[in-house]
Order: structure tokens, then C-alpha cells, then sequence
């Protein structure tokens, strides 16, 4: 299991500057994968393609970039380019959001989300893979489109399945899927079980799983999972979250945040490593002075 800590779910407070030298920072850990979120600050695909090019070993990936506001073959053009500038260190991990910011916000019609996104796909897949693309939907009608984009070659891609139409999609037309707010129980159950089945249905090899979890290294245990319910509220409220957590009989956000000392965490890590988890994504959730840090080492010396 490939070990990566999470940028961006905050709304990006560090400037550009800092944001590079954070992704050197965790490459020279030892860190595997740097993940990004897309929300109202950076551009996630863009800001790697930075960090890309100025990092030489650690992979990068968004969790995730929304669909809806970009036309597919744009996507796919900025995932090559990404690759490029990475040496094809580049993941792109893709979501529907949700209604009330495609809908409600940005005007969109969230009507048949599903069908969306296999759209989507088959314009996306080849065209991440350098293929021509034709194809005629519903909502994407391309033809003769075909990107060149030198020492790019096939980029994976991740979407954030969590319904079982999603996880069927992220199987058999993506690579694997990229979760949040999901516990062990459900991943494993649910999950894992699901978006396996899909793929190998397709024909295909064993699919990426990005775990996507809130973690804290502290001795502070209770006051940590009060302040991650507070700060990640919101994660508890939007419906397909709610579902994952429901699913997994929690509360809130904490329910499934990885919180405590060392032996705690390292318990629920190799919990997900067995059950076929293949990329931790961390999303450190403290304001605990030194615990940030003391967080990252403890990852990086995780294997």
C-alpha cells in the first residue's frame, strides 16, 4: 500500500511557493503520493503539474477534480500535460461533485449523474491514452480528436465511486476508484468488493483503491475527533458522504477518522493494506501543535 498525505481540503491556504516546497518536503520523507483536492482555490491538476516538475520521484494525483465544468478531452489534454511535466508520475482522479455546487452553484444539470459519467469515460479513457477519439452520446458527441503530447504515455485515472453504479463504472471503465468518509467495514464490504468484481468482470487486473482517511498521531484523542466533526462538518451532511457513514453505523466525520497513538495507527493502516486498499491518502486534520509533523513522519516510516 502506497502511502500519500492530501493538499487542498482546507481551500488552499498556502501560497504557490509554499505549495512546491511542501511537495519537496514530502518527497525527501519518503512519502509515496501527493493528493490534491479540488475545491474554490488552486486548480489541482495545474498545481501538480508544478509540483511535477519540480519533484523527480513522488507520484501525484487529484482527489478529485469535478467533471461536469470541464468538457472531457480538456481534462484529458491537462492530465497529458501533467504527465508530461511528471514524467508520468501523474494520476487523475475525477468526481461528480455534488448537486448543490453543479446544480446550485454552477447552473449544471445534475440530472442522471451516472450516465454522466460513463459518457464521460469513453471520451476521457482514450484520450488519456493518446487514442483517437469518436464517440456519440447523449451529452458528448467527438470525433477525429486525438492528443500528442510528447513523453506522455497512458495516464491512470480514479473516479470517486462510492454508489454501485459508480463502482461498477470505476472498474470496468477507469482503473479503480478514489473514496472519502468511507470506514474499514465499508470499504472492504462494499468498496473493494464491488469495484473488484466490476473489473474483473471487464477482464481487467486487480483496480487502484485510494482511501482517502482523516489521521492524527496524538495523545489527544477525544479532543482531536471533537475538532475533526467540527472542522469536516460538512462531509457529514452531503448526501453521498451521509450514505457511506450511515452504511458504516457512525455519527460523523470522526466515526472514520484513524486517531490516537502509534499502535492505533498502525492497526487500522495495515487493516486497510490487507483488505486491498493500494494508495493511503491522508488527510492530516489537526491544529494540535507538532502533530502535522509528528503525523508525516510516522506515514513516511510506514511500509
Amino acid at each position: 500500500m502506497k502511502i500519500g498525505v492530501v493538499a487542498g481540503a482546507d481551500g488552499g491556504t498556502q501560497s504557490m511557493k509554499d505549495l512546491v516546497a511542501w511537495g519537496q518536503k514530502m518527497e525527501a520523507k519518503g512519502i509515496d503520493n501527493l493528493w490534491m483536492a479540488n475545491i474554490f482555490s488552486y486548480d489541482a491538476i495545474s498545481a501538480l503539474t508544478v509540483i511535477g516538475a519540480a519533484t523527480s520521484k513522488i507520484q501525484l494525483g487529484t482527489a478529485v477534480t469535478p467533471t461536469y465544468p470541464r468538457h472531457p478531452t480538456a481534462i484529458a489534454q491537462q492530465a497529458l500535460t501533467a504527465a508530461a511535466a511528471s514524467d508520468n508520475r501523474f494520476i487523475l482522479g475525477i468526481g461528480l461533485s455534488h448537486k448543490i455546487v453543479i446544480e446550485d452553484m454552477l447552473g449544471f444539470s445534475y440530472d442522471k449523474p451516472a450516465r454522466h459519467m460513463r459518457e464521460y469515460l469513453e471520451v476521457l479513457m482514450p484520450g488519456v491514452r493518446g487514442e483517437a477519439i469518436n464517440f456519440d452520446g447523449d451529452q458528448y458527441k467527438v470525433h477525429g480528436v486525438k492528443f500528442e503530447v510528447p513523453g506522455a504515455k497512458d495516464v491512470p485515472v480514479v473516479i470517486a465511486g462510492l454508489g454501485p453504479v459508480m463502482l461498477k463504472l470505476a472498474g470496468s471503465l477507469a482503473d479503480g476508484t478514489s473514496t472519502w468518509m468511507v470506514g474499514p467495514k465499508t470499504m472492504e464490504q462494499h468498496i473493494i468488493a464491488s469495484v473488484s468484481a466490476a473489473a474483473k468482470e471487464a477482464g481487467k487486473g486487480d483496480p487502484t483503491v485510494v482511501g482517502g482517511f482523516p489521521i492524527v498521531l496524538t495523545n489527544k484523542p477525544d479532543e482531536t475527533k471533537a475538532k475533526i466533526d467540527e472542522t469536516l462538518v460538512i462531509y457529514g451532511q452531503l448526501p453521498s458522504y451521509r450514505a457511506m457513514l450511515d452504511r458504516e453505523g457512525v455519527d460523523g466525520p470522526s466515526g472514520v477518522a484513524i486517531v490516537g497513538g502509534e499502535n492505533v495507527l498502525r492497526s487500522e493502516l495495515e487493516r486497510l493494506r490487507d483488505m486491498g486498499v493500494t494508495h493511503f491518502s491522508a488527510a492530516i486534520s489537526t491544529d494540535e501543535p507538532g502533530a502535522y509533523d509528528r503525523t508525516v513522519d510516522f506515514l513516511a516510516d510506514f511500509k
